[in-house]
């Protein structure tokens, strides 16, 4: 600072020493401390300073950088001669710093032997220190910078002892026995979530009170080892979340195929002292970190005997425990249903085909899109379904012989029936039954010259891979990576390599070698012909999928899936509830295969009120043509429940025929069935085949794990996290509590919080009282003090209904009054926001497969009530009618209404009344939780109860993952049985 008139500016303090053990222990002591040594010099000629006539024999300038520049400091620590004993206390300077890193000084402390006292600090939770140097000066630290003033207090006082030389270790403190230390390094091609998943192995690495060690640029940042081999601290890896691609890098490694290159990559990760190592990468990657563990013990006997290590190195790094995590858009690991990465690319072909759906339009023009899938056709083949594509090419089911005239004829079909546009999907790695590659422009030429369609053709490439990551794979990364930690610590050294992978909606692990090589069969089977093989060798649900999408892609007017006659029957579809992204996918799923089948569709507009006031219409092809895309309800849809008006429901039910009905929505439409079915007795037109496809953002559906509409909002969520992480980022000192939907159930505030990096989240299910917000608010003040000036944006997620005194407004007025001044609390209200938009790819393949299961179920329920008896000589009460005297179809069957739910990976039928048991009517939710285990890694990974500097939590993790055997994937995979371990 400069003083007006006389421009002076401060230079540094000067301190003596009297001894050169005493000046390099003063060195030591201030370097250990945080200043940096900018200049050391021992003089050949004795030097004087101003003013006094001792000699200068040595000289150190530490200079400390500090946070803010104003507050940096320049320390001039000198060795003279003759100066005699040093001074007494009276006499010494007295140096004050400021820190948030209490402990972290406390530790440094405690190893230099420096005795010090603590403070209490009335205004502050942490305590303040007071020691001094080896010269005898007074060094006090607080948690907070003071300009001008110093907080007085009689019990601050230095503890005196004797000046001695103490030896200062600057190293890093010795680990603790036990420990692991765990290197991550990403590699291959990368994929949205990756950085998630680094995140998550990161920070639970440290809440186990183990070392992560981040090994940048893939394999050959092993191979090259120095600073791309870097111990990873708790804030090294914030704003990873909202992250695409990989922020660790990763790079092609010709010399890690060699062996000498995984040699040199065996003596970084001993020199490091890493002794378990995290893979993320594909097929390639994992079989590559699997090799190095094959051939540890041979590298480490090798390296001792070239005396590379010595032979305690050898003994204590003995083996390598290897765990994988699949991050490939592809979707293409055998074993797992869902690999990291494969959501966010679908969202990416989505969102582009949807904006090419538009301009195609206008133009009536068609547009053949190839899309990523070299072996894979996972993410054509949804691509397809979610968007409503005519026509679909993918590796594992290539078409018949003369698929150019049955492509052809598909689209011509449907241009006849009305519709502008033509869509073609075509996976990179798609070829004929000849194993002839199938490209996109080839099929461009063919509808230009067969049909002369005005033909363009996109090739997305990378863009697939780019941008932040969905809500699934964040989720998913975060689980994966949290239960990759749990495995390393369970891991003994006769544990195979393991890779983290996903089944019937529950984390597995499975043997890595195994896993790859049933992957590895795939492509083998399609170069071998063997087509069978390689769509036995994808999840059920895949060759489900693809069944369902040659039937309703097109119009086929004289299709041979018509069946006669006496088999058609008058399908009713309604929506009922609040809208949720889905509802209409479903619908022209339904609408369209009905269709081609020979039903009849009736839609239902407005709910059950319209029910009751005769609102039905017969949908046609064309009328729900771009319904896959649309949010909301185009049908309409209400909460009120048919048993205002059950005799108007029932006499349009009749009047309009209705044999089977659908019924699309949340809770409301779960009680509404139901309520049907309890009348059944006094309304004939009830005792038909009826089935719930639940859609709510709540999630609160009994019988299924998964509602249309949950994916759609809890992206929306996120989405708007990042969006408001990054304001309260600006801010520097912002907490925002953002209120979300879900009624009494917190799947939503979980699920988004845990993929949006909240903080923490209140839930109905956990409830909000003082000592929960004391905890949270406790932890908010020591977060931001320690980064003061360098704070991240936190949000706090609270569900709408989490409790009824502590509102979302009055957390954050707590929030705020709590703060001690070191942090701001604003609140946010998504509100309706999460109802709409664009369904997002997930919600709309989970809309296609329920809408064509329950179509399948209607039909096959409604044909086994056609059954009439012979009754001739059947006497029945007096009260009761044959069955001849009823309509065409009737039952009423308990298990003839029912919902359909995903559980797991497989869609089950559950009678309505059979889940009548598991509900809890009161607060509209089921009794069963199974995204709990989910919750407790939210405050684990925001850092509650963690020990971010020594590593350590105080909550236990409870690990959710199911460790599958070899023999467990062939008896999936090899003969298609399910696993009682995944139920």
């Amino acid at each position: 600072m400069s003083n007006s008139g006389l421009g002076v500016d401060f230079s540094h303090i000067a301190l003596v020493a009297n001894s050169n053990q005493t000046f390099e222990a003063t060195v030591a002591f201030y370097v250990s401390l945080g200043l940096s040594v900018v200049r050391k010099v021992t003089h050949d000629q004795a030097q004087r300073d101003i003013g006094h006539e001792n000699n200068i024999v040595s000289e150190a300038w530490l200079h400390l950088f500090a946070t803010r520049s104003e507050n940096s400091v320049t320390l001039r620590i000198i060795f003279v001669e003759g100066g005699g004993a040093s001074k007494s206390s009276g006499d010494a300077i007295r140096i004050c710093l400021a820190t948030q890193d209490m402990k972290a000084v406390k530790a440094i402390l405690k190893s230099n032997n420096c005795a010090f006292t603590e403070h209490a600090d009335p205004k502050y939770p942490v305590a303040r220190l007071a020691t001094h140097d080896p010269l005898g000066n007074d060094v006090f630290f607080t948690p907070h910078a003071n300009t001008f003033s110093i907080p007085s207090s009689p019990e601050i006082k230095t503890v005196r002892v004797e000046p001695e030389v103490t030896p200062f270790d600057l190293g890093a403190p010795a680990v603790q026995g036990g420990r692991k230390n765990i290197g991550i390094l990403t590699s291959g091609g990368d994929a949205q979530g990756m950085n998630a998943c680094v995140r998550a192995v990161v920070r639970m690495s440290i809440a186990r009170s183990c070392r992560p060690f981040l090994v940048y640029e893939g394999y050959q940042g092993l191979v090259d080892g120095g600073d791309k081999i870097r111990e990873a601290g708790w804030s090294d890896v914030s704003g990873f979340l909202t992250l695409g691609g990989t922020m660790i890098g990763t790079a092609r490694c010709a010399a890690f195929r060699e062996i000498e290159g995984r040699r040199t990559g065996v003596l970084n990760l001993i020199k490091h002292g890493i002794d378990a190592l995290v893979v993320i990468g594909g097929d390639g990657s994992l079989t590559g970190a699997d090799r190095l563990r094959a051939e540890w013990p041979d590298h480490v006997a090798a390296l001792e005997r070239d005396g590379r290590i010595g032979r305690a190195e050898a003994n204590k790094y003995s083996s390598l425990m290897i765990v994988g995590m699949v991050g490939s858009i592809d979707n293409d690991l055998a074993s797992t249903d869902m690999t990291i990465g494969a959501c966010s690319a679908l969202e990416r072909i989505c969102e582009s085909v949807d904006a090419i759906l538009s301009t195609a339009t206008s133009h009536q023009r068609a547009f053949v899109v190839e899309v990523m899938g070299r072996h894979c056709g996972w993410l054509a083949l949804n691509a397809a379904i979610s968007t409503g594509a005519d026509y679909l090419f993918i590796p594992e089911a290539p078409p018949k012989n003369g698929w150019e005239d049955a492509m052809c004829a598909t689209l011509k079909a449907s241009r006849d029936a009305g519709k502008r546009t033509s869509l073609v999907i075509v996976a990179e790695g798609a070829v004929d039954r000849q194993l002839r590659p199938i490209r996109a422009n080839e099929v461009r030429d063919i509808l230009a010259t067969r049909l002369g369609y005005d033909t363009r053709v996109t090739i997305l490439g990378h863009v697939q891979r780019g941008g932040a990551p969905a809500h699934f794979d964040r989720f998913l990364g975060t689980m994966q990576g949290a239960e990759a930690v749990e495995a390393i610590l369970r891991a003994t050294p006769s544990t195979p390599s393991l890779v983290i992978g996903m089944l019937e909606n529950k984390i597995t692990t499975q043997p890595l070698k195994e896993a790859i090589e049933l992957t590895g069969q795939v492509a083998q089977a399609i170069e071998s012909c063997n087509f069978d093989r390689a769509m036995a060798l994808r999840s059920a649900s895949f060759a489900k999928q693809l069944t369902s999408y040659k039937e309703i892609a097109n119009f086929n007017p004289d299709s041979k899936m018509k069946l006669p006659d006496e088999q058609r029957l008058r399908i009713a579809i309604v929506h009922a509830g609040a809208p949720a992204g889905g509802m209409n996918t479903a619908t022209r799923s339904a609408v369209r295969l009905c269709i081609n089948r020979g039903h009849t569709v009736l839609g239902v507009h407005n709910g059950f009120p319209g029910l009751m006031r005769g609102e039905i219409s017969e949908l046609d092809w064309l009328t729900v043509d771009g319904w896959t895309i649309a949010g909301g309800s185009r049908l309409g849809t209400n909460r009120d429940q048919p048993g205002l008006q059950m005799g108007a429901v029932a006499y349009q039910m009749q009047k309009h025929n209705v044999q089977a009905l659908m019924v699309v929505g949340g809770f409301e439409a779960f009680t509404a069935v139901l309520e049907l079915g309890r009348n059944r007795s006094q309304y004939p037109a009830f005792c038909i085949p009826m089935v719930l496809v639940p859609a709510t953002v709540s999630n609160n559906v009994p019988g299924t794990e998964f509602s249309l509409g949950a994916d759609t909002a809890a992206n929306v969520i996120v989405r708007s996290t990042d969006m408001i992480k990054q304001s309260a980022s600006s801010n520097r000192r912002r907490v925002f509590v953002i209120e979300v939907q879900g009624g009494n159930c917190g799947f939503l505030a979980v699920t988004a919080g845990l993929s949006g990096g909240s903080t923490t989240v209140y839930t109905p299910e956990e409830g909000v009282d003082l000592t929960r917000l004391q905890r949270d608010i406790a932890h908010l003040r020591a977060r931001y003090i320690k980064e003061l000036g360098r704070s991240e944006g936190r949000v706090t997620l609270c569900n709408e209904n989490a409790s009824k005194i502590y509102s979302t407004e009055m957390i954050a007025s707590i929030y705020e009054a709590e703060s001690g001044g070191f942090y701001g609390a604003r609140t946010s209200v998504l509100g309706h926001l999460q109802q709409g938009g664009t369904p997002s790819p997930l919600d709309r393949c989970r809309a296609n497969t329920m809408a064509v299961d329950s179509v399948n179920w209607l039909q096959a329920r409604c044909w086994d009530a056609m059954h009439v008896p012979n009754e001739e000589n059947v006497r029945l009460p007096s009260d009761q009618l044959k069955r001849k005297y009823f309509p065409r179809v009737y039952t009423d069957a308990p298990q003839s209404a029912t919902v359909i739910g995903v559980i797991g990976s497989e869609v089950r039928f559950t009678p309505i009344a059979d889940l009548v048991v598991h509900t809890d009517f009161a607060r509209r939710v089921p009794r069963t939780i199974w995204w709990e285990a989910s919750r407790q890694l939210i405050d684990i990974l925001s850092g509650v109860g963690v020990d971010i500097e020594k590593g350590g939590c105080v909550s236990e993790y409870k690990s959710c993952a199911i460790d599958l055997t070899a023999d467990d994937l062939m008896r999936l995979y090899g003969q298609h049985r399910r696993l009682s371990k995944l139920s």
